[in-house]
């Protein structure tokens, strides 16, 4: 019988006083009984809206139906028709603005929980099944995959089913990308995203590490040595400044160096000997979610106030409304309608506080949000010994640089096209290499039209 209630089954979290002394998971997931009151809000829409906010196209009225009735391992087979990463996609993806907006339930109360869902399943499957890899034919071609964050590892995963030999190749020295060195542990657990690497290793998919495309070896060399197409997923890693005084100050950090220092580093972890400054009040500079991340790590790292200083009103804010529930749960301080004006430090070299300048909003601007002007003679400072820009991020030179032929637009993004097919013959891209800082879900996407585009390249030239 149909679930009739306008509110989606809350999801049991941590007390907001207990968890931002911790680095475990906030949500703890729906129970089995949890899942099936929630799943029996869908009304299994004959249009299937929500479908079509789905990158990826995961068919959610079949997987939840299963759900109700219970079968949850024939829902994650489902979900894994189309989307490889489904424990990481439950946790960190955008329902609210993609599959969820869709929900006709969302008209008259809350949108079915479809992420809560998601993870529910994937949970249950990691808990209850092992099972080994389906054998797969090897087709006896070569791909290579740089970058193994969430679109490189949905294009090596959709062609190792496929029957190709795929390698990624990997910067650091563990695989995910920005799924274990940008999202927190309190977010998304590591072992859930090394997991899913298990999954596609077992497919036969090999993962090299500590191997900087562009310094180690070239695009030209992976075709030498017969690789016959290349996928570029290597991200936006390079993090932007606001060129303001201070910023070379000792206690400013970019949102990724703080992040990776923490969530890749394990600075968080007493046993671990990784640099990253013991820091009592923080200003993190930006609104979208790597700020939120950042000022929620930094206040678990024992910092007694964290801001948020935010140059817009919290309306206009990008981050998810999710994450900015939970900060402000934990305790972190919101200074919305400032903008730095410069950081200020001591004689040492260190950060002593920031300079901001209170802002009102103004005309629309190109982004449809009102444009912050700043009110003269406003200026105050802020008490910090600790500065975190996030402001944004753009894809790292090097690839682009030692690659003949390969373009890039004006904000140093390569540029593709609907298949992700580069200028460069053989060479395909997609996720935030092509599209700038995006979201996890529609890096993905990408990874997944990619791999459809490379196995018609392959055979299309194999057969020509």
């Amino acid at each position: 019988m149909a679930n009739l209630s306008l509110t989606k089954v809350p999801i049991p979290e941590q007390d907001p006083n207990i968890r931002n002394k911790n680095f475990d998971e906030v949500a703890l997931g729906y129970t089995e009984e949890m899942a099936k009151e929630e799943a029996t809000r869908c009304l299994n829409c004959k249009n299937r809206p929500c479908v079509s906010g789905c990158p990826v196209n995961v068919r959610i009225p079949d997987f939840i139906a299963q759900v109700a009735a219970g079968n949850f391992e024939e829902a994650y087979k489902i979900i894994t028709s189309t989307n490889c990463l489904p424990a990481v996609c439950g946790r960190v993806c955008t329902q609210e603005t993609q599959c969820e907006s869709k929900c006709v339930r969302g008209m008259k109360g809350e949108s079915v929980g479809i992420g809560r869902l998601e993870r529910f399943v994937a949970d249950y499957h990691m808990a209850h099944v092992s099972e080994p890899a389906p054998a797969i034919e090897k087709n006896g071609h070569k791909v290579a995959v740089i970058g193994s964050g969430p679109s490189g590892l949905t294009c090596a995963g959709d062609l190792a089913r496929l029957g190709y030999e795929v390698t990624i190749f990997e910067a650091f020295h563990k695989a995910g990308g920005v799924l274990v060195y940008g999202i927190p542990e309190f977010r998304l657990p590591k072992a859930i995203v090394q997991k899913e690497v298990d999954n596609l290793e077992a497919l036969g998919v090999e993962v090299r590490t500590n191997f900087v495309i562009g310094k180690t070896m070239t695009i030209d060399e992976l075709f030498e040595e017969g690789y016959e197409a290349v996928f570029i997923g290597s991200g936006a890693g390079l993090p932007s400044f606001m060129g303001i005084e201070g910023e070379s100050l000792i206690g400013v950090y970019s949102a990724n160096e703080y992040l990776t220092r923490v969530n890749l580093m394990k600075a968080y972890l007493d046993n671990y000997d990784t640099p990253i400054r013991k820091s009592t009040a923080v200003a993190v500079v930006g609104g979208g979610n790597v700020a939120m991340d950042a000022a929620r790590t930094a206040k678990r790292l024992g910092a007694e106030h964290v801001y948020i200083v935010y140059r817009r009103s919290e309306e206009e804010m990008p981050a998810r409304a999710e994450e900015v529930h939970h900060a402000k749960e934990e305790g972190i301080e919101f200074m919305c309608l400032n903008n730095p004006t410069r950081i200020l430090g001591s004689d040492s070299g260190e950060v002593r506080a920031i300079e901001v300048i209170s802002m009102e909003l103004g005309e629309p601007d190109a982004s449809g949000r009102r444009r912050p002007v700043a009110i003269p003679g406003s200026e105050h400072e802020i008490e910090v010994d600790t500065v975190i820009m996030s402001i944004g991020t753009s894809p790292n030179p090097l690839i682009r640089s030692t690659t003949e032929g390969l373009d890039a637009n004006s904000r140093g993004c390569l540029v593709a096209d609907e298949t992700m097919a580069t200028s460069r013959p053989g060479v395909y891209a997609g996720g935030d290499a092509v599209t700038g800082a995006a979201t996890v879900i529609l890096a993905m996407g990408a990874g997944k039209t990619a791999a459809v585009s490379i196995d018609k390249y392959i055979k299309e030239k194999n057969n020509g």
